[in-house]
């Protein structure tokens, strides 16, 4: 049975101290309501990481992500922070290749394959990134954008490699913009993504691997997104920063 996992991203959100209280009411709460098997990722800013890992100890399901990781291992590449770093300091987890990294910071599909590389090296499970713009969509091109990304990002990793990855849809159309996609439009795309891997690898490892949701999930719209057979999650962003808003959508499975 394929991992249920939902994770918050932060983005660039709270100060440390506003980050250490609001991890504690979510260890608090999944502790004492959380029964299902679910996987919590929390992925806040860098300069939170090394606090949090200390205050998640006491909570067995709530593991810790970064936003973002260096393409490279090490070197003269002044602000960036290698996964041999993140690693180093508790991180088990990073999310590559997000829509704002694309559409903000240029990252392309073979700067993302890097990182892809250089997390699963480090030992942590990259959480990648996909999904189309409005116009994508709206011109008829979203399964090949996405095919692309795929394609670009994902599928020069072996069998045992792409078995560590987790991959989130995010229609870029949705996030943050209160729009959501249906339930039937994300099982769609989530069983085509799905369908690509079976195609390059096997059934096996399709059925496996877990594919996030992600734009604008709230404990709204939660329940009828995973009740979807293809839907394993979400990545979460505004709505991860109030706990208990946060917490409901993990209780939504």
């Amino acid at each position: 049975m394929r991992q249920k996992i939902v994770a918050g991203n932060w983005k660039m959100n709270t100060d440390y101290d506003q980050g250490l209280w609001l991890v504690s009411e979510v260890v608090n709460m999944v502790n004492d309501e959380v029964l299902s098997d679910v996987k919590v990722i929390i992925a806040p800013p860098f300069t939170h990481l090394f606090g949090i890992k200390q205050l998640i100890k006491s909570a067995p399901k709530v593991r810790l992500a970064a936003q973002n990781c260096s393409s490279e291992a090490s070197g003269a590449f002044t602000g960036e922070i290698s996964c041999s770093m993140l690693k180093s300091i508790g991180v088990e987890a990073v999310i590559i290749g997000h829509s704002e990294r694309r559409q903000l910071f240029g990252e392309t599909n073979f700067s993302i394959k890097k990182k892809i590389k250089q997390a699963l090296q480090a030992g942590l499970s990259p959480i990648v990134c996909c999904g189309e713009t409005w116009d994508e969509r709206n011109g008829g091109i979203h399964f090949q954008i996405i095919q692309t990304q795929l394609e670009e990002a994902l599928f020069a990793l072996n069998r045992d490699e792409i078995g560590k990855v987790i991959i989130a849809y995010e229609p870029v159309w949705a996030i943050g913009t209160g729009q959501t996609a249906t339930p039937d439009q994300a099982q769609e795309i989530h069983r085509f993504i799905r369908n690509a891997i079976q195609e390059k690898y096997n059934s096996s490892i399709a059925d496996s691997i877990s594919i996030l949701y992600g734009g604008s999930c709230t404990s709204k719209n939660a329940k009828e997104l995973f009740s979807n057979p293809d839907v394993d999650g979400g990545l979460v962003g505004g709505a991860s920063l109030k706990s208990r808003e946060f917490v409901d959508i993990i209780k939504s499975f």
